[in-house]
């Protein structure tokens, strides 16, 4: 059986070896000198306090492959339970040649357990390299990144650590487990994606925020965590939003941010906008005062106001213990669909 399933998989297996390794080369020799910049730049910009503009000038030169191995990282095990799930089995049992092989005294568990074992081993190594690969060589730009693409926002972990590995194992036997149900191929794989897109839309939105309870704090206002100022028409009252950071906490992910005012009460949420009481025709917020320290003169104005930023978040320091605890979560959903397979395999399929 087992090398009746190489025979089967191997053309899939080398091909993805193949990319695997280009990818890995090309990640291995650009790494070191993105690296050695980032680090060039960090040291450049510290004694004159210009981090922030190196940051966002760093980001945005690497902005296009730092978003490309990103999206390898989570297509890829979209397109193991696409390409190597749900036709593992359809085709056994388009073409028949399932009878053929349990009439050859092999038993449908162990056609089935070889199949998952070395297949579905083989898409979890695949998964857990370039998953680790491409955390090695984006470490700099995680680092610099804007905060809708911290570490720990939901497009980036996903592609990041070993959050991967468990996402192959789930939709490789996802898509064999809809292949047994529905025995056509092209309608497993069709289920099979959309499944799992729900799963992966629904586990960042329902389930990930919870995994640890959130940290909960009041910050000054900054140009870290404010969206801006937007004076209206000539001489207008300010109004100022909130954005999804929070100071000294690079790289977290903000789940909310509110606006408060200087009796503690809500006045607007992340994004949304409201006024505040200061002057722009004289002292810090005036058009005379334009430029960088201009504007946190300003942010100290507003702060003596009393106005604050309320923020809800999962730190950064949490990014390996979520990513273990979701990996679990993977593998008991893993483990779950595969206890099925074997039990409809043995009971209902014929």
């Amino acid at each position: 059986m087992i090398w009746l399933t190489w025979r089967q998989f191997r053309g899939s297996a080398v091909m993805t070896a193949a990319v695997l390794l280009v990818l890995t080369v090309v990640l291995a020799l650009t790494g070191p000198d993105l690296a050695s910049r980032y680090t060039a730049g960090l040291a450049g910009c510290t004694p004159d306090d210009t981090c922030d503009q190196f940051f966002d000038r760093f980001f945005d030169e690497h902005q296009l492959p730092f978003v490309a191995v990103s999206f390898v990282v989570l297509a890829l095990p979209a397109l193991v339970g696409l390409f190597w799930g749900a036709p593992l089995i359809t085709r056994e049992l388009e073409a028949g040649t399932h009878l053929l092989v349990w009439n050859q005294s092999v038993t449908r568990g162990r056609w089935l357990a070889v199949k998952l074992g070395l297949i579905g081993l083989a898409a979890m190594t695949a998964a857990c390299v370039c998953g680790l690969a491409v955390t090695w060589w984006s470490d700099p730009l995680d680092k610099s990144a804007v905060p809708d693409l911290a570490l720990m926002a939901p497009l980036v972990f996903g592609a990041r650590g070993i959050a991967p590995m468990g996402y192959a194992a789930f939709a490789f036997v996802l898509g064999v487990t809809v292949g047994i149900l529905v025995r056509r191929t092209l309608p497993a794989m069709a289920i099979t994606l959309v499944v799992f897109a729900a799963v992966q839309f629904a586990m960042p939105q329902l389930v990930r925020p919870h995994l640890m309870p959130p940290v909960t704090a009041t910050f000054e206002l900054s140009q870290v965590n404010m969206g801006g100022i937007r004076v209206e028409g000539q001489g207008g009252p300010v109004r100022i939003s909130t954005r999804l950071a929070v100071p000294g906490h690079a790289g977290s992910w903000v789940l909310s941010s509110d606006l408060l005012d200087s009796s503690g009460r809500r006045i607007a949420g992340g994004g949304e906008e409201a006024p505040v009481p200061v002057s722009v025709t004289s002292g810090p917020c005036s058009p005379q005062e334009a430029g960088p320290h201009g504007l946190d003169a300003c942010w100290l104005e507003i702060n003596s106001l009393g106005y604050r930023q309320h923020a809800t978040y999962q730190p950064l320091e949490r990014f390996w213990a979520f990513q273990w605890i979701e990996t679990g979560i993977y593998a008991l959903l893993t483990l779950g669909l595969t206890w099925f397979s074997f039990w409809w395999l043995r009971r209902r399929l014929s």
